[in-house]
């Protein structure tokens, strides 16, 4: 089983949230176990920004055996579309295309991203299955 995983999750456990990050970490620990974990350059440039370096975030993200998997043409295209039809239904700016990226990436490449932004994948990406660690 291939997991794609969200930046929400990372950071929740490098930055040890206090609310999420023991079920975070538990989630991600499951999926290890079940199989790879894949992360695109924006989970990676978004996780990066809670180091002091790029070095420190790469061994980070390393020690914990999340594989680098680009976007590629088809998400990026597909994210554009998700991106255009939220728009079109009156979605405010509270959302970038950072976000529909990640969800057209996981959607691609995995069998499930584990994420805390279950309503807006499920929402833009229907046939991408999510696994919520925030939820019992």
């Amino acid at each position: 089983m291939i997991t794609a995983v969200d930046t929400s999750v990372l950071l929740d456990i490098f930055k040890a949230d206090a609310t999420f990050g023991p079920r975070s970490k538990d989630a991600l620990r499951r999926c290890i176990r079940e199989g790879r974990i894949v992360a695109c350059e924006v989970v990676f440039a978004e996780v990066t920004c809670a180091f002091a370096s790029g070095t420190e975030a790469r061994r980070a993200m390393q020690d914990l055996g999340i594989d680098f998997e680009p976007v590629g043409l088809d998400a990026a295209v597909k994210a554009g579309e998700a991106f255009k039809a939220y728009r079109v239904r009156g979605g405010r700016r509270e959302r970038v295309i950072a976000d529909f990226l990640i969800g057209a990436h996981a959607e691609g490449c995995s069998d499930r991203l584990l994420t805390r932004d279950r309503g807006f994948h499920r929402t833009y990406f229907s046939a991408l299955s999510v696994l919520d660690p925030s939820t019992p």
